[in-house]
């Protein structure tokens, strides 16, 4: 595993250590899903593990080092990379016994990778059938642990949906610092930096960019990316929380680190699905 560890001291009265992961992308399909989704399992998995079982093996991995090093394991996202009924058997099978704590990630839903607009409703589409492999809410979760509010906000079409918002404003009442984790980074300029100029992509699948400088997008990405008014406003509130004490995220497959607000850092972990993991001890 390549583990990139992190420290965070925040005054808790016994340290909480986790270990997070991000983007598995399980590829996998059975005779129960069609020819096409089984074509795509072979095409995807030859993308992300050349044809072997490395994305299950990485995953396994981190369960174990989970288990036997840290107090939970966190997985923000894409655990797999489409819908099929072997990915999501995977998921109920091998982490039924396990603790986590899961946000979903924008390949949760997608039935084909790419094949049609991600918006609200296509989201709907899949979300009953996904939901059932997974423990708990995987739009919305929160847990306290060590005096501690870990709170899983879905925002894996690049936008936050308003009852989210609302359970979100009910945690902070707690009064307890949380640590949040979403599947897409918050834009800062340091990260879209290193998406464009340093890695050289043509765009940053980050939430929250200014519109200028997505202006030279598609159409199509534009208005995928484009952040609403509630958007802006809801991460505007989330950096006004000093209760917010760092956030966690996936989605770029690489490790990134920037400060996000005046209390908290952002980290994004790299992919699981090449063994890139966090682990978070704080004090």
């Amino acid at each position: 595993m390549g583990i990139k560890k992190i420290g965070l001291h925040i005054g808790l009265q016994s340290p909480v250590k986790l270990l997070h992961i991000s983007d598995t992308h399980l590829s996998f399909a059975d005779s129960r899903d069609d020819a096409r989704k089984q074509k795509l399992a072979e095409k995807r998995s030859q993308l992300f593990e050349n044809g072997t079982h490395a994305c299950l093996i990485h995953l396994l991995n981190a369960m174990d080092y989970a288990v036997e090093h840290c107090d939970l394991l966190v997985h923000t996202g894409d655990l797999i990379d489409f819908v099929s009924y072997r990915n999501l058997d995977l998921v109920k099978g091998i982490m039924g016994d396990l603790d986590y704590f899961f946000v979903a990630g924008n390949h949760e839903f997608s039935k084909y990778v790419g094949e049609a607009v991600e918006d609200e409703a296509y989201k709907q589409d899949s979300l009953p059938l996904v939901q059932q492999a997974f423990k708990h809410d995987i739009r919305f979760c929160s847990r306290v642990v060590g005096g501690l509010n870990l709170v899983g906000l879905d925002n894996s079409y690049y936008h936050f949906n308003r009852e989210h918002i609302e359970l979100f404003k009910a945690e902070v009442l707690k009064g307890l610092p949380i640590i949040l984790f979403v599947h897409n980074p918050f834009y800062t300029e340091e990260l879209f930096d290193e998406c464009i100029r340093v890695r050289g992509n043509s765009y940053a699948s980050i939430m929250g960019c200014p519109d200028d400088l997505i202006a030279g997008y598609s159409k199509d990405r534009f208005e995928q990316q484009r952040a609403t008014n509630e958007d802006r406003a809801m991460i505007d509130y989330l950096k006004s929380l000093s209760l917010i004490k760092a956030v966690f995220a996936g989605h770029l497959h690489y490790f990134h680190e920037s400060q996000w607000s005046d209390t908290a850092r952002q980290y994004v972990v790299g992919g699981n699905f090449s063994g890139d993991a966090h682990e978070i001890v704080i004090t």
